[in-house]
């Protein structure tokens, strides 16, 4: 993965910092669909081009979720895993985005209307991407992101539930 581009929503580990809660289960959003790929049951599938994020289920199935995706030139693909799982986390910007947005707050605390990291994150190992909720859902199925997976509140939560820390995720264009 590119270190050049990081997620407005969320970065590396190290800018995040979890507060103490639990995430109320959603109704799943995700669509049951066909799936045709390489990926094992229960690998995170991200196909940029069709901003979507898959759920491998196994035997030509996953679970389809509509995501937020790295906007021109932000854009990354790639395997990682799922090294963190973060409810509610405070945000801080890395750098090059404090850079970009110099009055943006050096942190913004879990459950601010401000955090751009929604209701939950998992970070990716790396460092520099999460999947994560966000609190501009009219972002999601746009190129609009520094390289992370933005997904609905209640989708992260769903997705939240059903993964676990080693999870492989898999990123194509």
């Amino acid at each position: 993965m590119s270190t050049a581009c990081r997620c407005l929503a969320a970065s590396a580990a190290f800018y995040l910092f979890t507060i103490p809660a639990t995430i109320t289960t959603a109704s799943a959003r995700g669509d049951v669909v066909p799936f045709n790929g390489e990926a094992s049951a229960g690998t995170i599938v991200v196909r940029t081009s069709k901003r979507r994020l898959y759920l491998v289920l196994g035997q030509g199935r996953a679970l389809a979720y509509p995501v937020g995706v790295g906007r021109a030139g932000r854009q990354w693909s790639g395997r990682a895993t799922i090294d963190g799982k973060h409810v509610r986390p405070a945000w801080s910007p890395p750098p090059d985005i404090a850079r970009e947005h110099p009055k943006m707050a050096r942190v913004i605390p879990g459950g601010s209307p401000e955090n751009p990291m929604g209701v939950a994150a998992m970070t990716l190992s790396g460092g520099d991407y999460a999947i994560h909720g966000t609190n501009n859902p009219g972002s999601i199925g746009g190129f609009v992101s520094y390289g992370c997976i933005r997904m609905y509140n209640q989708d992260i939560t769903d997705l939240f539930d059903r993964v676990n820390v080693g999870t492989p995720v898999i990123v194509t264009r």
